[in-house]
């Protein structure tokens, strides 16, 4: 495989990511892959690779890279004011390199994660049908960590067809405010009924601990009614990304892609899969509102946003 590039600056934390390890939960081995995987396989339709092919994920601060062979690259997801010798180049839009250039990403001013893919895809170690990074295990990517000056990247090989004009209708365009739905968790029950107006109408702001195994919030204590599982301790349950947590402290914790396969605090929320790809993008400092949905919309609002990408994303694009 070709050797397409030579990272010079790392940044705060940039990983090779697809769309993780899918079908692997009864195992223990959790998702991982891009925190925003919309805005990940729209810089793979910029470029006609797969929705899934690797791409880095660039969180906050960018990297700096010098390519060392020709190919295109696309951008998506965060703008951190990416530059091509010195050049700015658009998010969402198809960019020739040639041997010797150079991209310079700075920091994201608004979002979370900057998205950079290259034609044919990334090369990382595969486990479990996925290269994705997930750094608490040292699976996937390269040497499962994040990446250092002097790494180099590889091509996958992967097949591409004709480059995609990404519509600005569909290009997202990130603040410091999200507006987020969720249907009720298996535990909803087990907060008390003004705990439970005020998961779902309080202004929440995201605490300095976010990352990519979660988010804790910051807002009103929530308090949990007297149940078997708080006089004894809950049994470890199954979770996944959206998984809203509420643990004794009563700061509920928002899982992402690196989250645990299962856990014992009650499951008071869960995102729609529409929307799990915004969490990706929220940083230290942005506030979250949710909306409580029911599970007959959650899907329909699946299918629309499946009926609406279905031109960029024909076979379906939630994975």
């Amino acid at each position: 495989m070709n050797v397409l590039a030579e990272i010079t600056k790392a940044g705060l934390l940039t990983t090779v990511q697809d769309l993780g390890r899918k079908g692997s939960r009864h195992l223990g081995v959790p998702l991982a892959g891009g925190a925003d995987p919309f805005s990940l396989a729209l810089a793979n339709a910029a470029l006609g690779n797969a929705p899934g092919a690797a791409a880095l994920e660039c969180t906050l601060q960018g990297p700096s890279l010098r390519f060392l062979a020709p190919t295109t690259i696309a951008l998506a997801g965060a703008n951190m004011d990416a530059a091509l010798n010195g050049a700015a180049i658009p998010l969402y839009e198809a960019a020739s390199v040639k041997e010797g250039d150079e991209l310079v990403l700075g920091a994201a001013k608004t979002g979370a994660r900057c998205y950079i893919a290259v034609a044919g895809g990334l090369a990382g170690e595969d486990f479990l049908g996925s290269v994705s990074t997930y750094a608490p295990a040292a699976l996937g990517g390269l040497e499962g960590r994040a990446l250092k000056p002097g790494d180099r990247l590889r091509s996958g090989g992967g097949k591409t067809s004709a480059a995609r004009e990404i519509p600005a209708a569909l290009r997202p365009r990130f603040t410091s405010e999200f507006f987020l739905r969720a249907t009720k968790g298996p535990e909803t029950h087990e907060l008390s009924p003004d705990s439970l107006k005020q998961f779902f109408s309080a202004r929440w702001t995201v605490s300095r601990r976010a990352g990519r195994m979660g988010l804790q919030l910051e807002g009103p204590s929530l308090s949990l009614i007297e149940t078997p599982s708080q006089t004894t301790t809950m049994a470890s349950s199954p979770v996944f990304p959206g998984t809203v947590q509420c643990p004794p402290d009563g700061a509920p914790f928002l899982l992402s892609c690196d989250a645990q396969t299962v856990g014992g605090y009650p499951r008071i929320a869960q995102l729609i899969a529409a929307d799990l790809p915004l969490a990706g993008q929220m940083r230290a400092g942005d506030h979250l509102w949710l909306r409580r949905t029911g599970e007959e919309e959650a899907c329909d609002i699946a299918q629309k946003k499946a009926a609406l990408l279905a031109d960029i994303f024909p076979c379906g694009f939630f994975r």
